[in-house]
């Protein structure tokens, strides 16, 4: 293998690799996809928790001059952010990972778009701030303990869409339901 050939290969290896990694962009980080040209909001070990008061999720994020779609909230991107208080994800959003506002006890408002299809395992798991929630009818399902120790929530709008509900997603809550959960 030439020269050429070595550098051009380690380039590209460089390349995938810096967008894998955590990448900030305003006050967000996120995992940047290139092939998609996709945005996932997520976790990082320096900032993540001290997270405070109201943050709005953009619908794109541009770095490097290329514009990214940001189509997810990660795994832990919000955990444990006490300080927490709202937050307002774009329709661009189609799923919300696991354990994305674990433990964000101080988070009282939360709008899910139409355009959510998945709420995964534990995702507002221990928001005891939140008063009421809407799941918007792109949701059919609703994962594991999503909602657990929401011990705040006083209503909950699930639509006729949610087909499935999983184990202990309401563990903790004491709500009257017209619906057959």
């Amino acid at each position: 293998m030439n020269t050429k050939h070595l550098l051009l290969s380690l380039l590209a290896l460089l390349g995938s690799t810096i967008l894998s990694a955590s990448v900030p962009i305003g006050d967000l980080f996120y995992n940047l996809e290139a092939s998609t040209r996709t945005a996932t909001v997520t976790y990082n070990n320096n900032s993540s928790s001290k997270y405070t008061g109201s943050i709005t999720i953009p619908a794109t994020v541009t770095s490097g001059g290329t514009t990214y779609n940001v189509t997810s909230v990660g795994y832990w991107a919000f955990g444990n952010c006490s300080g927490l208080t709202s937050i307002t994800i774009p329709n661009s959003v189609t799923s919300i990972g696991n354990s994305a506002f674990y433990g964000c006890r101080g988070l009282t408002s939360i709008t899910i778009p139409n355009s959510v299809t998945s709420i995964g395992n534990f995702a507002f798991s221990g928001c005891s701030g939140l008063t009421s929630i809407t799941i918007p009818n792109s949701v059919t399902s609703i994962n594991i303990y999503a909602f657990q120790g929401c011990s705040g929530l006083t209503s909950i709008t699930i639509p006729n869409s949610v087909t499935s509900i999983g184990i202990g997603a309401f563990t903790g809550l004491y709500l009257e339901t017209s619906k057959q959960l």
